[in-house]
Formats: C-alpha cells, structure tokens, sequence
C-alpha cells in the first residue's frame, strides 16, 4: 500500500499487550492531528482513499481507537491521531444463540473477530431513521464503542422475538444476558 508512512509508524507504537486489548482509556498523548483514515459504514477501513486489505493490520487497527464524544481516534501511548468513521467503528457479522426465552443468550462477532455476548454490559440499540423508517441496530462493543448489527445478522435477531408489554406497551425485542431488548411495536 502506496503512502502508508504514518500507519506503519503508528502499527510500530503499538505495545505488544500478554492478553486482551491495549488499555486505550489509559494513554493520554497529544493530539497529533487528523489521518485520512476512515471506517466505511460496512466496515472497510480506508487509508489515503484506498481500502486496507490487509485483515490483519485492520484488526490491529481496531484495538487502538478509541471515541471521545463524537471524534474517533487511534491512539497509542505516544500518538493520538483523528481518523473518520461513517457510522460506527465495527459491525456486527455474525450471530450464534444458545438456549431461549428469558435464558436466551445472543452472541455477536465483529467484522474484526471481536465477540461479545448482549446483556447488561453489552446492549442493544435500534435507532429507526425518522425518515425511511429503516432501523439502524447496534451492539455495544468496548468502551464507547458499538458494532452496526449486519442486515442479514438483524433479520435473525427479528426471527428470535417476542412480544412483551413495557408500560401499558406491546414490544417485539430479543432476550439476551437476562435482559429484554425492544425493537419495535409489533
């Protein structure tokens, strides 16, 4: 890849972490200006207007950024730099349930092979486009960051609801974690 200077500086600051994720929340280095990198809201990572395709510097990548308020960065002990994202910074690829009803458990793998497992620290969240009416479902990833839930992944989680009365309202939603999730009014 053509120009890829200032990402292989910052895949080089990047500490090698034992187990688990680097702990991002914990650097606080000087902002060192925007990258044109941006995460396309199917998920391919761009640098310099071409797609990164190499899987592996994509997932290391995705273990460096970090959203303050509405900004994303990659950031490593030493650098902090700007990047764009379309929508949200992974998405949701892959769904495998175990057991059913309020025992359900939803687990969600990320384009980068991330998983996690919906419920209390995991949530879901569907925003409907106020406009086309069209639903936007979310699982919360990592700290301050989501995965956009695939169309395909979100068709399997309209096949697992049910119907279920909050305040005096019908909702179809999905279990998961002992949690119940609304996705809409039937």
């Amino acid at each position: 890849m053509a120009g890829t200077g200032k990402a292989n500086d910052l895949l080089a600051q990047i500490p090698k972490a034992e187990k688990g994720l680097p702990p991002v929340h914990l650097w606080n280095p000087d902002f060192c200006g925007d990258i044109d990198m941006r995460i396309a809201r199917d998920g391919t990572w761009f640098y310099l207007g071409t797609p990164i395709g190499r899987k592996p510097m994509v997932k290391l990548f995705s273990t460096i950024i970090r959203r303050d308020g509405d900004d994303y960065f990659l950031i490593t002990p030493v650098e902090k730099v700007g990047i764009k994202v379309d929508d949200a910074p992974f998405v949701a690829v892959a769904l495998e349930v175990q057991g059913d009803g309020e025992q359900q458990l939803l687990r969600f793998t990320s384009n980068v092979e991330e998983q996690v497992e919906a419920g209390p620290e995991h949530p879901l969240r569907f925003v409907i486009d106020p406009l086309t009416a069209e639903p936007s479902p979310y699982v919360h990833m990592r700290t301050n960051l989501e995965a956009l839930i695939h169309r395909n992944v979100f068709y399997q989680l309209v096949e697992l609801a049910v119907a279920r009365e909050i305040d005096g309202e019908q909702w179809l939603g999905v279990w998961s974690g002992g949690e119940f999730f609304p996705i809409g009014h039937p």
